[in-house]
């Protein structure tokens, strides 16, 4: 596949795969923020009520729409979308992002000329904001979370550039997986000998639209989910995916709190461990500061509750539906 090299690519060389439910305006946005020589521009729908659909065909994008009678998962859209980019013609690279995220200007040619000059690379993310930070705690706490390091990467979330090639050698996206789909991809991608980087150009402005508590304990939770998930599927040696963050979940949200209760038939000083708590919290805070380290010890026992729902509904054989927060 010969790389791209022209900072402002002709239309049919990158193309773009969005995935959405009602996402309104948003969506208008982000449709909105792509170049016009982004071609084919496909969005995935899974049964919009709000004219997300008539609202792509208006911006010039293939509409895809899912079967909801099948169990949905972004996983399965982006597939979707995927699909449809190759009937149409595939490009050398396909940019994917969420319907309720926008590009940053100059992104893209970024991205592009990153690639161009790393044949070895097959996904290359930035810097993803909020847009309202200062609309919630949950949102503030989105924005840290999506603050990774610069540099080869393990990983990369749902928006991101890659290699159409590289995505088909690896046969896409897991549909089963209900979260943490990007980052398993990024396991077999590594696998297969490509690298996954992260540059500290803008790329895209995301609205978590979190306004309650109950939202932030679905996502968390759903988090939690996904780390059991993924260790489950790659958590041997040598890449230990996800093993350490799901040991944290169980130890400060299941383990610790247990021992506490359960040590009261023996003496009330039991009690004293859950001072663990805001000792780590203190810990945390002087380094991150007093939000993000009250919310990360905190965010141990949604995360502990997403394992066990996992490994509970591993042993009935069954298979989690979708955790949405918004």
């Amino acid at each position: 596949m010969p790389p791209v090299t022209d900072p402002n690519p002709p239309p049919g060389r990158v193309g773009a795969v969005i995935i959405g439910r009602n996402e309104g305006a948003r969506l208008v946005a982000c449709l909105g923020s792509f170049p016009a020589w982004v071609r084919p521009l496909v969005y995935v729908d899974s049964g919009s009520t709000d004219g997300s659909v008539k609202a792509a065909r208006a911006a010039g994008a293939e509409v895809v729409a899912l079967d909801m009678a099948q169990p949905f998962t972004a996983a399965r859209a982006r597939n979707a979308g995927f699909a449809r980019l190759q009937e149409l013609g595939a490009p050398e690279v396909v940019q994917f992002v969420d319907g309720d995220c926008r590009l940053q200007p100059g992104w893209l040619e970024a991205a592009v000329a990153f690639l161009a000059a790393r044949p070895a690379v097959a996904v290359v993310c930035g810097r993803r904001r909020e847009i309202r930070p200062d609309a919630s705690v949950w949102n503030r706490l989105c924005d840290a979370e999506w603050d990774t390091p610069v540099g080869k990467a393990k990983a990369c979330g749902g928006d991101a550039l890659m290699r159409v090639a590289a995505v088909a050698q690896v046969g896409g996206y897991d549909p089963g997986l209900i979260a943490g789909e990007e980052p398993e991809l990024c396991v077999r991608l590594r696998q297969a000998g490509w690298e996954v980087w992260r540059i500290g150009q803008e790329m895209t402005m995301h609205d978590a639209a979190m306004t309650r508590f109950g939202q932030w304990w679905k996502r968390t939770r759903r988090g939690g989910h996904a780390f059991a998930e993924g260790a489950a599927m790659h958590g041997a040696p040598p890449e230990r995916h996800w093993v350490a963050e799901t040991r944290r979940a169980v130890l400060w949200g299941a383990v610790l709190p247990l021992a506490a209760l359960l040590g009261l038939a023996l003496t009330p000083w039991s009690l004293a461990l859950l001072l663990a708590y805001p000792l780590q919290m203190l810990r945390l805070s002087r380094r991150w500061g007093w939000e993000r380290g009250v919310f990360t010890v905190l965010a141990k026992i949604p995360e502990a509750q997403g394992v066990l729902e996992f490994h509970l509904n591993r042993l009935r054989h069954r298979k989690a539906g979708l955790i949405e927060y918004k």
